[in-house]
């Protein structure tokens, strides 16, 4: 039972901490409302960003980045804040 109660603990402990990284992450606003980032969208919250970067994160070469392209870039730590 003490050992279900440590590992629980630890769960919680490191979802707790996964949960407040996500919290403090910036929020990129649309600010035309279209959907996807601009880079001077994405620079707004993320101001260390440079056009290499956001072109490597631009995996479609679309010139924006969708949803799940800021989210990837993100994720890996691409972008710092």
């Amino acid at each position: 039972m003490t050992k279900f109660a440590l590992v629980l603990a630890a769960t919680a402990l490191t979802a707790t901490t996964a949960f407040a990284q996500d919290a403090a992450a910036p929020v990129v606003a649309d600010a035309d409302a279209n959907g996807t980032f601009s880079l001077a969208e994405v620079q707004a919250a993320y101001a260390s960003v440079t056009e290499e970067a956001f072109k490597a994160a631009d995996t479609d070469a679309s010139g924006e980045l969708s949803p799940e392209e800021l989210q990837a870039a993100v994720d890996a730590g691409a972008f710092a804040v």
